[in-house]
Order: structure tokens, then sequence, then C-alpha cells
């Protein structure tokens, strides 16, 4: 088996490298040397194992604090285990952008001793009429949630001067233990149950939020609902969620979660329309137009052809409802309905029944009507 190289010289820094440069450098030559990159290079693989396998250890203060006084010889073996550096699925997304502390920090147990806490995010249900689907419009909601306290500055006590670290985490917030699985040992961070990890005992506490640097305030947020939106789409507001803990942390963020209500005769299935429209026996018989309003400001016409049937659809391409994120538009698709008169005048009774011999039913053929049909629908279905 090959020497290992000198971590330092894999990464080609001195070793006073900070952690900035080492970052720096690994993410360079990572990007350089990824097997997805160099897919006829053998030795990319092997290169861009030395490569992260240099970065796991250099990044993290112990292990590069045990390299650094025992090189490759470090007592206990490797921090990795008997099998030695597996390597890790690191993709060129994680390389441009990703957390690269947070990837490899899982070989050494966590390291977010120093993280900043964060406030809760919440959640807000909110309607909008169904004009907003073709729209979109500005919205405002008027909420309640745990803000920075006023009468503390969220420092939540009275007399800054009487809040003193928690002995019990030396005011880190967290405290670390060691667990032992087998032959390996585990760093395990956690917050602070003394002090719910703030790193500070309060003695003397806020009368407005007991202490937490936190009060129920009513809020004001303005936002934009997008064309297209429909029913469940949620909003992220970020940072106005429920403030962290005595101000130290980011606040949460906040969800509007959107609900579009009905329209008076149209159906919705995504950015298409579907609507029933009644009409009388004379029109589906010799066909007609008709006019309907619409929700985009501008009528639509439907040309319902002559011998058209109760359940046929006619197609409107183009003036359904917007995609969102997009310009193009769904389709409206009418359903003929017959329009049947809930009453009938003698008059119109005599005049059609002077007409049965064209609109009643032969009993005759009823037979072969049944049957045409039946293969009509048939035919439809497999369509």
């Amino acid at each position: 088996m090959p020497e290992k190289r000198d971590y330092y010289d894999v990464l080609g820094l001195s070793r006073g490298a900070s952690k900035g440069e080492i970052r720096k450098a690994y993410r360079s030559l990572a990007r350089k040397h990824h097997p997805d990159k160099n897919p006829e290079d053998p030795e990319a693989e092997s290169r861009f194992k030395e490569l992260s396998e240099a970065f796991a250890i250099l990044s993290d203060d112990d292990e590069r604090r045990k390299y650094d006084t025992f090189g490759h010889n470090s007592p206990g073996g490797s921090p990795f285990g008997p099998g030695g550096f597996q390597g890790v699925n690191i993709s060129i997304d994680d390389l441009f952008g990703g957390d690269l502390g947070g990837i490899f920090s899982q070989f050494f147990g966590s390291s977010s001793g120093n993280r900043r806490p964060k406030g809760s995010d919440l959640m807000v249900r909110h309607s909008v009429p169904f004009q907003t689907a073709m729209d979109g419009c500005e919205e405002e909601i008027e909420f309640e949630a745990l803000r920075t306290c006023d009468d503390c500055e969220g420092k939540g006590s009275k007399d800054p001067s009487s809040v003193r670290p928690c002995p019990a985490c030396d005011g880190r917030g967290r405290i670390e233990r060691v667990e032992r699985i087998g032959p390996f040992t585990q760093r395990v961070v956690s917050d602070c149950p003394s002090c719910d990890g703030d790193g500070r005992i309060i003695q003397n506490p806020c009368d407005s939020c007991g202490g937490s640097g936190r009060s129920n305030q009513t809020k004001k947020v303005r936002f934009t609902v997008p064309a297209g939106v429909s029913s469940g789409v949620r909003l992220r507001m970020r940072g106005h969620g429920e403030a962290a803990r005595n101000g130290r942390g980011d606040s949460g963020d906040l969800y509007i979660e959107i609900d579009v209500e009905g329209h008076e005769w149209f159906e919705r299935d995504g950015s298409d329309l579907l609507m029933a429209l009644p009409i009388g026996f004379a029109d589906l018989l010799l066909g007609t137009s008709v006019k309907i309003p619409h929700v985009d400001g501008t009528d639509i016409t439907v040309k319902i052809p002559a011998g058209s049937n109760p359940g046929d659809t006619i197609s409107i391409p183009g003036r359904g409802l917007p995609g969102q994120g997009s310009r193009a538009r769904g389709e409206v698709s009418v359903v003929l309905k017959l329009d049947i008169p809930s009453s009938v005048s003698r008059a119109d009774k005599k005049r059609i029944s002077e007409m049965y011999d064209i609109l009643g039913t032969n009993e005759d053929d009823i037979e072969q009507k049944i049957r045409d049909e039946a293969y009509r629908r048939r035919n439809s279905r497999i369509r």
C-alpha cells in the first residue's frame, strides 16, 4: 500500500493555514477532481477521496490537533474506524453551496456548540377570492406572535447587571458528553437543561415577558399572492415568525397557507376550468353561439355545433388560469347540459305535441337508437 501523503500537502497548504483557507482550498481542488467532472479518469475517485479525507481531518479542531502532533499514527488509529476513510457522497452542488462542515461532522459527532438559536416558525391560513388565481394580488394580514419584548429589549431581565453566566455550561448554552459505542467514542452536544440553551441565568426577570425576552405582540405583514395560486400553497416570509429567546438568535419564518375561494360556475383542475352550460333542445339541434362572462375580463364565446348532444364537451384553449410562475394558460372545458323547462303553458304543450313526430321517440326504432348510443359511449371512452 502506498504511503499516505501529508494532509497539508494534499490541499497545498502550510501548517498554519486558517479554517477559511482549508475550506477554500478543498472546494477548489474538489471541484477540479470530482469524479462526475472526470468520468474518463480512473484516478479521479481516489484523488477526490484523498482530498475529502484531508479536509475531514483538518477542518475538525480536535482531529487536526492530533494530526499535527502524531501525524498519521494517531493513538487509537484512524478516527474513521478500522476500515479507514470510505469517502462521502458529495455532489457538485454541495461543493458550490453546501454546508461542508455539516457533511463531514458526521464522522466526529456534532460540532454545533456555537450555533445560533432560532425562534419557532408560524403558520397562518388566509383566504383569497377566486379572481386572485387569475390576476394575483397584494394582501395584508394581522396576527399575534412572540416578538422581542419592548420593556427589556429582549434581555429578559429588569436589571442587566443581575444576569450571570450559567454555571452548568459556563455560559455556552451547550453541554458536551462522551458516549462509548463498542471500541469507539462519540461526542454528543446538546442544549444545557439548566438554562434551556441560553447560557445565562436571569435572577431578576422582566415582568412583561417573565425572563424569556419575548412577549405576544400584534404584527402586520404585507405579501404578494402570485397569479395561478391554488389552495394549499404556502408562502414563506423569512424572519416573520417568533423571535428567538432573549433576542440572541434569528426569528423563525412565517408560512401563509393560501385558500382560494370557489367560483360561482367554474370548477378548477390546476390551470384548467370546467363548467356546465344549460342549453335548450332547439339550440342543441340547430346550433348557436353563447357569450359567458369570464374572470379575465373578456367574455367567452361558446360555439355550439348543430346536432350536439347533452354531455358533449367544447374546449376553449388558452382561456383558463395561468400556471403558477408561468405565462401559459390552461383551457376552459364547457359541458353541454340539456335545459328542460320546469313548467310549460298549455299553448306551448299543444305546439310541442304538434311536432311530436319530429321531437318525440319513434318506438319502432328504439332498440337501434339504444345500440347506437351505447356504441357512441364506448367509442368515447376508448378515445
